[in-house]
């Protein structure tokens, strides 16, 4: 992943370019093909990664909801249930399995309009949930659980209990949603000074499901410190 200028952005009506790589919907799949070098802390060189991902959608949301009272971050749910299939030729890599598909838009940035968010998503039987909470900017909070249907339809629903999860090495505070508020962490995937991903087990509306969750703090982000980190960690280039 690598920050990019002006210049080596692309958009057309079913593609969007980022300097060698791509997004594009083919109608049916959205077809991410990867073109970039990893860059990691205290290694000199730059390694190659290459590859392909496809995300089938099994429903598509036509709705999006507001995030804030004045509509300036708009959070759309795309595809709910979705199958995904990679192929990485560098390293050489491949797979598929469950997927999901949102997009978040604003008229401001995120440190902007909030101060902190947990997110997490789980499939069912049939269709999916969704759980969003967090702190906006003007200390006002919001939280919402959405229930999709097998076709793609949401449906908010009652929140269930909070159930906190542990901090993380960085000790971010991360915390989701499940009946009688208990989850457990399975894995964590991405531990950062402002941001976290883990898998969880929980159990939602009576079914016991396998969840992706996420926490993020744009106070931590904003940080003179994190923001000194950052170009190593997502390198910037001209071209």
């Amino acid at each position: 992943m690598t920050e990019r200028p002006h210049s080596a952005v692309v958009q057309e009506r079913d593609t969007l370019a980022i300097g060698p790589s791509s997004v594009c919907w083919t109608g049916e799949a959205l077809e991410i093909r990867i073109e970039e070098r990893d860059k990691r802390v205290g290694i000199p060189w730059r390694r190659r990664v290459r590859g392909t991902v496809c995300v089938h959608p099994e429903a598509l949301n036509p709705v999006g909801y507001a995030l804030d009272p004045a509509a300036r971050h708009i959070w759309h749910c795309l595809a709910p249930r979705a199958r995904i299939e990679v192929e990485m030729d560098q390293p050489g890599l491949k797979w598929s399995g469950r997927a999901y598909l949102d997009s978040n838009r604003g008229t401001e940035s995120l440190e902007e309009g909030f101060d902190v968010w947990h997110w997490s998503r789980a499939h069912r039987r049939e269709g999916a949930v969704v759980c969003y909470e967090g702190k906006r900017s003007d200390g006002s909070r919001f939280a919402s659980a959405i229930r999709f249907d097998r076709h793609g339809l949401p449906q908010r629903s009652e929140l269930p209990l909070t159930a906190p999860l542990p901090n993380t090495l960085w000790q971010m505070e991360r915390k989701t949603r499940a009946d009688r508020g208990h989850a457990g962490v399975i894995k964590t995937w991405e531990d950062a000074p402002f941001y976290a991903r883990s898998t969880l087990s929980s159990r939602l509306y009576g079914e016991q499901v396998v969840a992706v969750q996420e926490s993020l703090d744009m106070r931590r982000f904003t940080s003179p410190i994190v923001q000194f980190m950052l170009p190593y960690r997502m390198p910037r280039t001209n071209r």
